[in-house]
């Protein structure tokens, strides 16, 4: 399977900006923005950050690649995957 990484960054309500990439699968229709928001914005629900700050000037396809094990394991469960990389705690 090859995947499909969207950087993204969001404003949190603390002023810090968090930095994800959302992974979806690259040869599907999740690939489509629209989803990939809404994956974003069950995330950003779930972390307890308003999802009204996510759209498309913050989630910009950047990447295609080969997901690890974990990855993939968690796209076939869940439909996306999420790598935190910064002020997602």
């Amino acid at each position: 399977m090859k995947i499909a990484v969207f950087d993204t960054y969001v404003l949190r309500p603390d002023g810090r900006k968090m930095h994800f990439d959302i992974l979806v699968r690259d040869q599907s229709p999740d690939k489509e923005l629209g989803t990939v928001l809404a994956h974003g914005c069950r995330y950003l629900s779930a972390k307890g950050v308003p999802a009204e700050s996510l759209s498309a000037q913050e989630c910009r396809f950047c990447h295609t690649e080969f997901p690890s094990t974990p990855v993939q394991q968690e796209i076939n469960r869940v439909g996306f995957a999420i790598i935190e990389l910064q002020n997602c705690d």
